[in-house]
């Protein structure tokens, strides 16, 4: 008998091993506590902006299916106004950097969604979509300055979490998106 308690105890303390960590962020989410700092370099968005609502044409036709499922991230490259030599510039740093990512590049797809693009750079920086935002629901996400290219990370459930101004570090953004690809 005294076995059958002994272990009977044994398998409550380790139920109470697993699920304390479980109960005590359950507790600190209840009462609403967040973390001071968190470690993303761009600009978490508090709360995510849903954009699955928002129509974008594709430049070949046909619209931007934002909630994927096939679990992709989406990288919105969002230039304000012509997209510039310094912006293209950008865009080609851009497509370098998601092919860093190895086998998760597929993972990530890139948006451009501006004016316009001539076709030889959009050709030459393939597999970037290009889009056009109908309804400038997209433009509080834009830089300020003219001729810049900003950045915004859409979840595959298309939800708006982070966002990038122009200036932006090349190697902080690959950061990111490497803790979500992964």
């Amino acid at each position: 008998m005294e076995k059958l308690i002994r272990s009977r105890l044994t398998l409550v303390v380790v139920v109470l091993v697993f699920a304390a960590p479980l109960l005590a962020a359950l507790a600190l989410n209840l009462t609403g506590w967040r973390p001071g700092t968190t470690r993303n370099y761009g600009t978490l968005l508090q709360p995510p902006v849903d954009v699955g609502a928002v129509p974008v044409a594709l430049a070949g036709g046909g619209r931007l299916d934002w909630r994927d499922p096939q679990w992709h991230w989406t990288l919105l490259a969002l230039p304000n106004g012509e997209c510039a030599e310094a912006c293209r510039v950008r865009l080609a740093e851009i497509m370098r950097l998601r092919i860093t990512l190895g086998r998760n590049a597929e993972r990530l797809r890139i948006v451009y969604a501006g004016a316009p693009l001539p076709a030889p750079v959009t050709a030459a920086l393939s597999p970037l979509v290009a889009a056009n935002d109908e309804s400038a629901a997209l433009d509080p996400y834009r830089p300020p300055q003219p001729g810049t290219l900003g950045l915004a990370l859409v979840d595959p459930n298309g939800l708006l979490i982070l966002r990038y101004d122009a200036g932006y570090d090349a190697a902080r953004l690959r950061e990111d998106i490497v803790k979500v690809v992964h």
